[in-house]
């Protein structure tokens, strides 16, 4: 395929809380952006919900609005999205039931059954994960069990991206990175693993084809040309999951550079050249979006998301707000810790049922301190992810800020201050939307190679250092924080029952 020397590269995101879709020229400069919000639905303590028609339809308002306004002739278009997610079509491609996503915390017990019949060494050894509600695995054993009909009319299980995908080109296809948090990915063949299918009694050919980040997995259909201002026959990346797009837009694309996300949930990102696993399955082994590598992440399922969760029922201004009020207390928060376990847990453990707390609270803490608290307990999760990638062992030579926690200054200076190192911003902060415009430049021929992207990704010029004294202060309270959970889940764990059983007046 010959070079294009001009032209617009899209990506779009169908995030949790949105889709967003940019468009990019060769040099990698933002053109247009557009977002579109769609609600999440919780019919239950610890399940989350969307409709899969709410992601299509805000993704053609994204798309048609980029490209309104771009005059570039668009060369490819570039897919990411939430993970983990599961969208369940019968035979004519028809939703069965409202997607679970990636937060939904309902199956535990399918997660148990996997992990005896799989055995949880074999588990890990071929996916590089342990059993963990979120994934998509356990999502399709508790709709057999607990919804049978629907079950029965089951013929294909996409993620969230991929069913936006279907619509575009017909194709049923995803992407090795977005694949790798199904729980059903044979990490190192990078191909769904027969052992593991076989042992859950899942069809493979429920399942869509598995392609490397930069693969094309088809074409704009005229229909989907019709509704989204797209020509017909662009063609369309395979891209990758978020996280695994986003890192591509922020240079992680080597060993030593991490990112630390901070959007509804928190990701701390390193690159690996071959898969590295943490034995206790605290860490994520996932593939990356690049052909032939892969990477580790932790988790903290409510970053953003324990922000907004304060936002909504106790504040009511805007996370800008938020952050100068919190910026108004002390480092620590005068005494106060914050677990941030709104939606359970992963790293570093992988607890459904773990619940949030403000601990220490006493008479002379204000608004101020309670929001602190909250950005602060965020923090101290991410840490903790950070400490078990530098103990794998995996470099560590800079931290990128990405997500709505590097557009605030609040937010980079309790990250450096708590990490313990400078915290770097990327000079375009677009997030995964970006990273998958990047990975359609490469399917398309506008990159000839990885190192051709990187050259797109640039630092910006503000370098957040941390503060040595509230460093020192940070230090203490993280040992703190870390001890917390140790002490408090067993009460947790009655709690969760205790709520999941309450009567309604």
């Amino acid at each position: 395929m010959a070079k294009p020397d001009e032209g617009s590269l899209i990506g779009l995101d169908v995030g949790t809380t949105g889709a967003r879709a940019v468009a990019i020229d060769l040099a990698g400069d933002i053109l247009a952006a557009a977002t579109e919000e769609y609600p999440m639905a919780m019919p239950r303590p610890g399940w989350t919900e969307q409709e899969p028609e709410d992601w299509w339809a805000a993704s053609r308002a994204v798309l048609s609005s980029v490209i309104s306004e771009t005059s570039q002739t668009p060369l490819a278009l570039g897919l990411t999205g939430q993970m983990h997610g599961a969208v369940f079509l019968d035979e004519s491609d028809s939703v069965i039931r409202p997607a679970l996503l990636w937060n939904d915390q309902r199956t535990q017990r399918q997660c148990r059954d996997i992990t005896e019949k799989v055995g949880p060494q074999r588990l890990v050894q071929v996916t590089g994960n342990p059993a963990l509600t979120g994934f998509q695995a356990p999502k399709i054993l508790w709709l057999r069990d607990e919804e049978p009909a629907a079950y029965a009319r089951l013929r294909r299980v996409l993620l969230p991206k991929d069913y936006v995908r279907l619509r575009l080109t017909g194709e049923y296809a995803t992407d090795v990175s977005d694949a790798s948090g199904t729980l059903l990915l044979d990490l190192r063949k990078r191909r769904w693993s027969d052992e593991i299918l076989d042992a859950l009694a899942i069809p493979g050919e429920w399942l869509p084809a598995v392609h490397e980040g930069p693969d094309i997995t088809g074409a704009v259909t005229a229909s989907a040309a019709g509704v989204t201002g797209l020509r017909a026959g662009l063609i369309v990346a395979a891209g990758g999951g978020d996280n695994a797009a986003g890192a591509v837009g922020n240079g992680i694309v080597r060993p030593g550079a991490v990112s630390s996300s901070v959007g509804t949930s928190g990701v701390v990102f390193a690159h690996s050249d071959e898969p590295v696993i943490d034995s206790l399955g605290r860490l994520h082994s996932f593939c990356h979006a690049l052909p032939g590598a892969y990477h580790v992440m932790g988790v903290t399922l409510s970053a953003g998301g324990s922000l907004r969760w304060w936002r909504d029922i106790a504040v009511g201004n805007s996370y800008d707000a938020l952050a100068a009020l919190a910026n108004q207390a002390p480092p620590g928060a005068g005494g106060l810790v914050f677990l941030p376990y709104l939606s359970g847990e992963r790293t570093p453990v992988l607890d459904p049922a773990a619940r949030g707390a403000f601990v220490g609270l006493n008479m002379t803490h204000t608004l101020a301190h309670l929001t602190r608290a909250v950005m602060e307990g965020v923090v101290h999760s991410l840490k903790q992810c950070l400490d078990l990638i530098a103990a794998l062992p995996l470099p560590i030579t800079d931290v990128r800020a990405t997500g709505g926690g590097a557009r605030n200054p609040v937010w980079r200076q309790l990250q450096a201050d708590i990490f313990g190192m400078p915290v770097y911003r990327n000079a375009v902060d677009e997030g995964p939307a970006f990273g998958a415009a990047l990975l359609a430049g490469l399917a398309c021929g506008a990159y000839k190679s990885v190192l051709d992207v990187t050259s797109r990704i640039r630092l910006g010029p503000d370098v957040t250092e941390p503060d040595p004294d509230a460093s020192r202060l940070y230090r203490e309270y993280h040992e703190v924080y870390a001890s917390l959970y140790a002490s408090t889940s067993g009460a947790m764990h009655r709690l969760s029952a205790l709520g999941g059983a309450s009567l309604t007046f």
